[in-house]
C-alpha cells in the first residue's frame, strides 16, 4: 500500500501556458495515483535562472517566499519544470549552507511577514515518482503496458545539473527515468545524448548551433531504434518537438519524432486517451506510433 502522498505543487510558468498539456496531464495522473497536488496560489515566477547574475539577493528572496509557502502548508515541493527545479534547488542550496545568507533573506521576508526555516525539499515529478511513490507500485497501477514503444529518455540539463543541488540521478549515466519507462512495459532506448543539452537557452544567442544540437539529440535516439522521446522538461519538449521541423533544416535529414512528456507518457500507460493526454496540441504527431495502443 502507497503511503498517503502530498505536495505542494508548483507548475511552472512555462507549464501553465506554452505546454499546458503538461500540467494538466500531471494533475489528472496524480489524481489516479492518489497523489495529492496543493496549489500555491501565492507563489511568484522563480525567476528562471534570469535573475540569479542579475541580482542574486532578490533571487534568493523570490524563492525563499515560495520555500516560505509550502512550509507554511507542511509540504515539499512538487515541480514538472527542470528550470524551475534547478534555480529552486540551487537558491535552497546556498539558503541551507550559510546561516548568515539565511538570516539576511529572512529579513527581507518578514517585511511581508514570512519566514523560511530551512525544511523544504523540491522535487520533480520523475522523482516522486521513481522513489517516493516508487517503480513497483507504479507498475501495479498500470493497465496498458506500453510494449510497442520504444521510448528514448531525455532527462535535460536542469535535471541532472548541478548535481550538488539536485544529486537524485548520477549526473552523467542516469537511469530515473530508464527505469520508469521499462516500468510501464515501454522498451528504453540507450543512446549517447541522453543526459546531453537539447539546444534551449542557446537558442537566444546561436540559434543555428542550437538548431543542430536538437536535431543530432533526435537523430542519436533514432539511430538506436527509438520510436519515441520522453522528457520530463518542458523546455525540452518546446525544443525537441516545436523546433524539430527547423532542426531537421538544420541537420539535413527528416527525423518526425514524437515527443512525450513524462505525465503524458505515465497517463497513457494508466489508460488515458490521447484526447485526455493534450497529444493533439503537439507539433509533431505521435498518432503513427499510437496505432499499436
Amino acid at each position: 500500500m502507497v503511503k498517503e502522498l502530498k505536495y505542494a505543487y508548483y507548475p511552472g510558468c512555462v507549464s501553465q501556458h506554452m505546454t499546458k498539456e503538461a500540467n494538466d496531464t500531471t494533475r489528472k495522473v496524480a489524481s489516479i495515483l492518489g497523489i495529492g497536488l496543493h496549489d500555491m496560489p501565492k507563489a511568484s515566477c522563480c525567476g528562471a535562472g534570469l535573475l540569479t547574475d542579475y541580482d542574486y539577493p532578490l533571487y534568493l528572496a523570490i524563492n525563499a517566499r515560495i520555500f516560505a509557502e509550502a512550509e507554511s502548508m507542511g509540504m515539499d515541493i512538487l515541480t514538472i519544470c527542470s528550470t524551475c527545479l534547478m534555480v529552486m534547488s540551487t537558491a535552497n542550496r546556498d539558503l541551507l549552507a550559510d546561516p548568515k545568507l539565511l538570516a539576511e533573506t529572512n529579513e527581507v521576508l518578514a517585511k511581508a511577514g514570512l519566514r523560511y526555516n530551512g525544511t523544504i525539499k523540491i522535487k520533480q515529478l520523475l522523482w516522486v515518482l521513481a522513489s517516493d511513490y516508487g517503480l513497483d507500485n507504479l507498475k501495479k497501477k498500470v493497465v496498458k503496458p506500453l510494449s510497442w514503444l520504444k521510448a528514448a529518455p531525455f532527462y535535460g540539463c536542469h535535471s541532472l545539473r548541478p548535481s550538488d543541488a539536485l544529486g537524485f540521478d548520477d549526473p552523467d549515466k542516469p537511469r530515473s527515468l530508464d527505469a520508469l519507462i521499462e516500468a510501464l512495459g515501454a522498451e528504453s532506448v540507450d543512446f549517447r545524448g541522453k543526459a546531453r543539452c537539447c539546444g534551449f537557452q542557446v537558442d537566444i544567442v546561436a540559434e543555428q548551433t542550437a538548431l543542430n544540437m536538437t536535431g543530432r539529440r533526435l537523430l542519436e535516439g533514432k539511430e538506436q531504434g527509438a520510436n519515441c522521446f520522453v522528457t520530463p522538461c518542458p523546455f525540452c519538449h518546446v525544443n525537441l518537438d516545436n523546433y524539430q521541423g527547423l532542426a531537421e533544416k538544420a541537420v539535413g535529414e527528416k527525423i518526425q519524432m514524437p515527443i512525450f512528456h513524462l505525465s503524458q507518457l505515465v497517463g497513457l500507460s494508466l489508460g488515458m486517451s490521447p484526447a485526455e493526454l493534450g497529444l493533439g496540441r503537439h507539433l509533431v504527431s505521435p498518432e503513427k506510433i499510437l496505432e499499436g495502443c
